[in-house]
């Protein structure tokens, strides 16, 4: 039978664990859709055309990728899972 002092080391263990994998996958996504957003805004200026979504879509899509992916960067740097 575990003690009151491990039962409370290993929950604080597993939150370290949960925070670690959740900020590594913040960040990831986060530099995905931030990859994504910048294509969408500048395709055309990379020499890529693009001929289904219309010119405003690019830019409308592009900024909220944009925006989102940033979120995430900042949740994974702020790392405030459990509050």
């Amino acid at each position: 039978m575990a003690t009151e002092s491990e039962e409370r080391r290993q929950e604080e263990n597993r939150r370290k664990a949960i925070s670690s994998r959740r900020t590594v996958a913040d960040y990831g996504m986060g530099l995905i859709y931030t990859a994504m957003g910048a294509f969408f805004m500048f395709s055309d200026k990379m020499g890529v055309e693009l001929e289904f979504p219309p010119k405003p879509f690019n830019y409308v899509f592009g900024g909220l990728c944009l925006l989102y992916g940033g979120f995430r960067i900042y949740r994974g740097y702020k790392k405030n899972y459990f509050r």
